[in-house]
């Protein structure tokens, strides 16, 4: 079974090209990969999460070395934080975060890498799947959630709100689609509470990136 996070990249991930979307900024997309290892810790009943503070209810090795970092971090760091605080920590702390859940999807035997010259003196690095299943299948389970009325299965639900929260809606759905299953996406974005930082964590992202962008323009 893929994780979140490794779902979250395949679904940014231009398979035909080998290379990611630039749709997603890079900000959102660390901050989006951290919630989603959070949610993986969370299914796992390793952590747990109220209005107050995220905290480890289980400190036993997952398997995974990603998430055993994440939790290990989380164990032995500052008590009593909102997930805010560690949904920044996770995306901006951990190293090569991104390239890591590469290599998951790497070793599971889903892409594989590839670095090549473009002109025989520009890198470029390219990530072409072996095996199209995978992001066919998500890609495939969330358009049957939204657009049908079905009672979503947890992880499902979760990946959902990662998918509302980086903005990749657009990524599976038509223009004419959208406004079909926007309420839809609007309530399941909802259930979990890890979720909504990770939303509100990307809307702030992007409303400073656009403040920014804006006072970067000069007026004559």
């Amino acid at each position: 079974m893929l994780t979140f996070a490794e779902e979250i990249l395949l679904l940014n991930l231009d398979d035909k090209k080998g290379s990611f979307l630039s749709t997603v900024p890079e900000q959102a997309l660390r901050t989006a990969l951290a919630g989603a290892l959070l949610m993986e810790l969370a299914v796992m009943n390793r952590i747990d999460t109220d209005l107050d503070a995220l905290l480890v209810v289980a400190p036993d090795p997952t398997g995974d070395p990603l998430l055993d970092e994440v939790l290990h971090h989380i164990h032995t760091g500052e008590a009593d934080q909102p997930a805010a605080f560690w949904l920044s920590e996770i995306a901006w702390k951990i190293d090569d975060l991104r390239d890591r859940i590469v290599q998951g999807l790497v070793e599971k035997g889903v892409l594989k890498i590839e670095d090549r010259k473009v002109l025989w003196v520009f890198p470029q690095r390219r990530y072409p799947l072996l095996d199209d299943r995978e992001v066919k299948e998500v890609r495939a389970r969330l358009r049957d959630l939204l657009l049908g009325d079905d009672i979503p299965e947890y992880r499902d639900a979760v990946l959902v709100g990662l998918v509302h929260s980086c903005g990749m809606v657009d990524i599976l759905f038509s223009d004419q689609e959208l406004p079909q299953i926007m309420p839809r996406l609007t309530r399941l974005a909802q259930l979990d509470l890890i979720g909504r930082e990770v939303d509100r964590a990307i809307r702030e992202i992007m409303m400073a990136m656009t403040a920014h962008n804006i006072r970067g323009v000069g007026f004559y």
